[in-house]
């Protein structure tokens, strides 16, 4: 049998460190399932980089789960997910509510599982999608609205009860 030699030790043992990182940053949370997410198209702002380093380290209950998505985390193996920087949505008639001074539009979801929801009048916008079987949509919104309330807001939604009535049709002559 031939004997090794200098070149193919060198190989094995690159080879062996290569494994060992590669387990080192799995176990550290470096790696990162990406849970279908992609980064939003203003996820590089200034606003969405200090709303990234103020990502909690849990979400109504769940604790974070990595991802290397710009802009984006994820909490409880995909209970709950953020994007930042997208473009702020336009006024609509979709459901609305207030969460500690944070505006957040309720959207259709494909998913009877899942709400998502975007903020309203904040340039840039953040969306939150949460599985309602793993995490409660009011909870994630309490912790939620704390880290996106420093994004400037320049509209509100507004109710029914804030449009004005209009005037009544002129009579036929």
């Amino acid at each position: 049998m031939p004997r090794p030699t200098r070149r193919t030790a060198l190989v094995v043992g690159a080879a062996a460190v290569t494994v060992a990182a590669a387990s080192l940053l799995a176990h550290e949370g470096f790696a990162s399932p990406a849970f279908g997410l992609e980064a939003a198209p203003r996820a590089e702002s200034g606003a969405c980089t200090r709303l990234t380093t103020a990502y909690p380290d849990e979400v109504a209950g769940a604790d974070r789960t990595p991802t290397d998505v710009k802009g984006a985390a994820v909490w409880g193996d995909g209970a709950v997910m953020v994007r930042c920087g997208l473009a702020a949505p336009l006024p609509t008639n979709d459901p609305c509510a207030q969460v500690d001074g944070v505006d957040w539009v309720w959207r259709a979801s494909q998913d009877d599982d899942s709400k998502i929801l975007i903020t309203y009048g904040r340039a840039p916008a953040v969306e939150v999608r949460i599985d309602t079987r793993h995490a409660a949509p009011d909870a994630a919104l309490v912790d939620l609205s704390r880290l996106v309330k420093p994004i400037h807001q320049g509209h509100k939604c507004i109710g029914r009860s804030d449009v004005p009535t209009p005037p009544p049709a002129p009579a036929a002559p």
